[in-house]
């Protein structure tokens, strides 16, 4: 079931200042400061919300507030500003009235803020859907961008507008969003130019600086460094809390969302960039022959490049800078400009092109976010305006910012005593005339067309001949001296023999909100807004496309003589349109009031938010409020809240709710002046009859508090006892059941025990029983079995003497093979060929068959060994077998070559281009290719040489060139010698009488001597054209070189000169002595 609540539920202070008792300024005052120390930063004044910038996050604002405020009524809940945003919504969407949301207050007050919130509220309650979503996007990001462009910082807000904005939203019958419709007022674009101390200039320039890239930068001709800008103030360049550099992309995204097109940021970013260029030309004075001053530009560098931005010829711009011409009717005049001329001139400039450039974002974003259909809208409006202003110093901004106010304030008025008068006109209550200021009198004296102030400045502006300041202050006294709101030093009101606060230069104004000094000083000029018509014509001639849009009066071929319209004029038309506007719609106001000037949370500073409440007029909106009737409720939930006091009416009132409200407000004797009957809601005269009921309400609420507590705490007693009684019987069944348990279970284990002990001794008896009479079996069994043992032992004893021994020594030897065969089986070793390992023989008479079986096995695993060879292993190891038959036991150097494997092409001659010619030389397939020593007979050293063997040759080559030096056929080949020692000698003996054997035998040296003599061996055998070849292995041997044969003799030497290679020495003309190495 849903719990009703109402404002005046867990209030802290007085939620709604109608009901205020005391109402006083004072008691005014402390209830917002009441409210404000406990994070109530909401107040109403009947419909009316004031909002306290709490200048920190609170948790109100979350998806969950969200819901708890939607679809409730206005008074339900606490005051919050949904409340007014769901009011406003639910009575567009169900009751189809226009509406608008009229935001006041002054810099820092938090205006900004509360319109987001509406806004944000409104998107999060309509409908979804894909195209509504992206429209409420479109509408929630227009604002970073006029933020960027419109906002600046201030001395009194970080994020200050410096303009006044009014959206109206369109929605369909269902209550989604179709678009919107920005109208933006008053720009301040003197704060392009020059801004006061501590303040800054608009956001977006700091933000280009500090966020766009190098590259973007760099087009646009800009530098990251703010002190490079006479426009920028440094002063307040950094600002605690805000990132430029972020709020620069955020930007740039939401521009992108809105719809701008990627050349159309680019343009608006020229722009921004020309208007920072433009500050930075300065300007010094000239003399010309005829005695006149004209102005030139000091550093033309800067000109140079903004008229590379903006597409304008250089010479153009520079001469509207230091040229005026005026043309009247047919006639041209050109005049020289002065240095402090040229400065207004590019003042007014930069003014101008901000200003339009500002315009034309508005109009570009309403392009994106206006609706489509063409159908007829419901439409909310919401307005973000200056509130009033009163500073020290007072001028031209000023005062058509309090003047827009003063209208405000008069509509205000105006719209809450006609929603009043229609609400009592609509419950049947008479209707009284409510007594209030009409400020009409204050509008009049400003916006009068004859005598106003505004027509006064511009028909002083329009005035030919000498105009300042000081003539349109004399126009003032002349025509408005004798009105009871206007002073100054020479009008009737101003009391200066005594008033010494009023200067000669100053006019006051009694406006609603309190008097306003305002300083005449820059009035005509600030009015006038000129920019001269060759700075219009100069810009219009540039190529950049948004500059000829910015700057239409410029197109020489619409040249319009007439003055353009004042500053004070447009603006004065803009707010006339804004209030018809707002006349057409039911209106909610949000008033926003700044608690301290320091910005910072939880100080209240009394005399600040005093001021704020007089020139808002709040005091006034709570008399006109409670003029009539102070509070008015719905009869239902009036019925439902105070049911309780009556009788007759409690618990359940089954008649019509306003009989139930009758018959309520006769029991309490309530006196009958202090309220009326309407037709859906009752009215309450004066605060102290609601607080009465309340009062009966809260001493009724603890009377039922108590009865219910008391009926609780019975029927919670009642339940324990009844718990308790139900526990104790299941309790004591319980125990009554362990008891009996228990019992039985004794008297079952002890008669368990007389069972047992009566089974075991019947078990017992039966065991001596048939014990007894197996053993009497046993013993007829074995006299048995004794007796015809005695009787075959008798009949065979001649048989088993003579064939016993026999059969027992055949048995015997069976059983020992058996036993030895079944042995083998679980000893038998594993099945590598060099695992020599075999069980030893039990008994010597096997030693034959043990010797078999072993060679019979190790025949068997080394088949199973070799099937597992590849045919290319297999020939390794034939020649490693062959290599083994040939040198083992024979050679010393045998040994170490058995781990090498057998490469055979160590050159590797198909593959090395150093032996291509050497290869192609050589038609057969190379078998083995080696660099050898070959031994000169001279004086025993050897010259390297390629050796080659081949299926039919052997070659030898000279190593560096490849030439072939000798190719002896393998048939003539005889034998080889080597020696027995470790060294590589071998000799190729040739057959006598061969071709070949006419230089001789060849004595050579290798280190694969093992390998080249079994290659040589192998080839050999297998050439189906040549014998065997002989391999003589000994340490002396003849060899024939050329004619004469030499003995070679080998030698083992202690040490060696040379360490431990072989040496060979010449002896003698028939001797060759190689020496080798002991140790080798």
């Amino acid at each position: 079931m849903e719990v009703k609540t109402s404002l005046l539920d867990n209030m802290i202070g007085v939620g709604d200042m109608v009901l205020l008792e005391p109402l006083s300024e004072d008691s005014f005052i402390e209830n917002l400061r009441n409210r404000f120390d406990h994070n109530e930063i909401y107040t109403y004044i009947g419909s009316v919300v004031i909002s306290m910038n709490p200048y920190r996050s609170l948790p109100i604002f979350t998806p969950d507030k969200v819901e708890e405020y939607r679809n409730r009524n206005f008074y339900e809940l606490s005051p919050h500003i949904y409340a007014l945003a769901d009011e406003a919504y639910r009575s567009l969407r169900d009751q189809d009235k226009d509406q608008c949301i009229l935001i006041t207050g002054e810099s820092g007050a938090g205006k900004t803020e509360a319109s987001k919130l509406v806004m944000s509220y409104v998107a999060a309650v309509c409908g979804k859907g894909q195209e509504v979503n992206k429209v409420k996007e479109q509408l929630l990001q227009s604002n970073p961008v006029l933020e960027a462009f419109g906002n600046a910082k201030t001395v009194r807000n970080d994020n200050s507008s410096r303009f006044g904005k009014y959206m109206d939203i369109e929605f369909d019958f269902k209550g989604d969003p179709l678009g919107g419709v920005i109208s933006n007022y008053l720009l301040e674009k003197s704060r392009v130019v020059k801004q006061p101390r501590g303040e800054r200039n608009f956001h977006v320039f700091y933000q280009l600086l500090s966020g766009a890239s190098d590259d973007t930068l760099k087009k646009l001709k800009l530098d990251r460094d703010f002190s490079k800008y006479n426009y920028l103030s440094l002063d307040s360049a950094a600002v605690n809390g805000l990132d430029d550099a972020a709020n620069f992309r955020t930007v740039r995204n939401a521009m992108q969302i809105v719809g701008f097109m990627e050349d159309e940021v680019q343009s608006v970013l020229e722009l921004v960039a020309a208007v920072l260029k433009l500050g930075n030309i300065e300007f010094k004075p000239e003399s010309r022959c005829n005695g006149t001053d004209e102005s030139r530009i000091k550093d033309k560098n800067d000109l140079k490049e903004m008229c590379e931005l903006l597409g304008i010829e250089q010479s153009v711009l520079e001469r509207a800078f230091s040229y005026r011409t005026v043309e009247a009717k047919l006639e041209k005049v050109s005049t020289t400009l002065n240095v402090s001329q040229a400065y207004y001139a590019r003042d007014a400039l930069a003014k101008n092109l901000y200003s339009r450039l500002f315009s034309w974002l508005v109009t570009r974003i309403n392009e994106s976010i206006k609706a489509q259909a063409k159908t007829r809208h419901k439409v909310m409006g919401v307005l973000d305006i200056y509130g009033f202003e009163i500073f020290e110093d007072n001028s031209f901004e000023q005062f058509i910012i309090n003047y827009c106010n003063e209208k405000l304030q008069q509509i205000f008025i105006e719209l809450t005593l006609r929603e009043e008068q229609e609400e009592y006109v609509r419950e049947g209550i008479e209707w009284t005339n409510i007594e209030y200021f009409n400020n009409a009198i204050i509008c009049d004296l400003i916006e009068n067309h004859q005598n106003g102030i505004l027509a006064m400045l511009d028909e002083e502006c329009l005035r030919p001949g000498t105009v300042t300041d000081e003539t349109f202050l004399d126009k003032l006294n002349t025509i408005c001296a004798e009105h009871q709101h206007f002073e100054s030093r020479l009008s009737k009101n101003s009391k200066f023999l005594t008033d010494h606060s009023l200067p000669h230069s100053c006019f006051r104004i009694q406006h609603y909100a309190g008097k306003v000094l305002y300083r005449t000083e820059g009035f005509v000029d600030k009015n006038n807004d000129l920019l001269y018509r060759d700075l219009s014509q100069a810009m219009y001639k540039a190529t950049h496309s948004l500059i000829k849009q910015l700057f239409p009066e410029g197109n020489p071929a619409k040249v319009n003589l007439k003055r353009p319209p004042t500053a004070g004029f447009q603006f004065k038309a803009s707010v006339g349109t804004l209030m018809r506007n707002l006349q057409t719609k039911n209106p909610n106001y949000i008033r926003c009031i700044k608690p301290n000037d320091k910005k910072a949370a939880h100080i209240f500073t009394d005399s600040l938010v005093r001021h704020q409440a007089r020139y808002l007029g709040l005091m006034e909106n709570v008399r006109v409020r409670r003029a009539g009737y102070a509070f008015r409720q719905a009869y239902e939930p009036c019925l439902e809240r105070y049911k309780m006091l009556c009788k007759r009416t409690w618990p359940h009132w089954r008649g019509p709710a306003r009989e139930g409200v009758e018959v309520l407000m006769a029991d309490l004797q309530a006196p009958t002046e202090e309220y009326s009957y309407g037709r859906s809601k009752i009215f309450i005269r004066n605060p102290r009859t609601l607080f009465f009921l309340e009062e009966r309400r809260r001493q009724c609420l603890q009377d039922l508090a108590t009865l219910i507590q008391k009926i609780y705490r019975g029927w919670k007693c009642r339940s324990h006892f009844l718990l308790l009684k139900e526990s104790q019987i299941v309790v004591a069944a319980w125990y009554r059941r362990f008891a009996q348990q228990k019992k039985y279970k004794k008297i079952k284990s002890a008669t368990t025990v007389m069972q047992s002990y009566a089974r075991g001794w019947q078990a017992r008896k039966l065991l001596r029983e048939l014990k007894y009479q197996k053993r009497c079996e046993e013993a007829v069994t074995t006299i048995s079995a004794f007796w015809h043992g005695t009787q075959v032992r008798r009949e065979y004893r001649k048989f088993f003497r003579a064939n016993a021994g026999k059969k027992i020594y055949d048995f015997t030897i069976q059983r020992i093979m058996q036993k030895y065969f079944l042995g083998l089986k679980s000893t038998t070793p594993s099945m590598s060929p060099v695992d020599m390992n075999w069980p030893t023989r039990p008994y010597r008479f096997l030693d034959g068959v043990h010797t078999e079986l072993r060679r019979i096995f190790h025949l068997w695993r080394c088949k199973k060994y070799r099937s597992q060879f590849t045919e290319e292993q297999k020939a390794v190891y034939e020649e490693k077998l062959e290599a083994s038959e040939i040198f083992k036991d024979k050679k010393t150097l045998y040994p170490s070559s058995v781990s090498q494997p057998f490469k055979g092409d160590y050159l590797e001659i198909s593959k090395n281009p150093k032996y291509q010619k050497l290869s192609s030389a050589v038609d057969e397939k190379v078998l083995l290719a080696d660099v050898v020593n070959k031994i000169n007979r001279a004086n025993g050293k050897g010259t390297p040489r390629i050796f080659l063997l081949t299926k039919k040759s052997v070659v030898l080559a000279d190593q560096k060139t490849g030439q072939v030096k000798a190719s002896v056929p393998l048939p003539d080949l005889s034998s080889v010698s080597v020696s027995t020692q470790s060294d590589g000698f071998f000799a190729l003996r040739l057959k006598e009488g061969s071709a070949s054997a006419i230089k001789g035998d060849f004595l050579l040296s290798s280190e694969h001597l093992i390998e080249i003599i079994t290659k040589l061996h192998r080839t050999g055998a297998t050439a189906a054209d040549s014998e065997q070849l002989n391999i003589d292995i000994s340490d002396e041997f003849l060899v024939q070189f050329k004619q004469d044969k030499v003995c070679v003799k080998f030698i083992q030497a202690a040490a060696l000169k040379n360490g431990n290679s072989v040496s060979c020495k010449r002896k003698n003309n028939r001797l060759l002595e190689v020496s080798v190495p002991a140790s080798a």
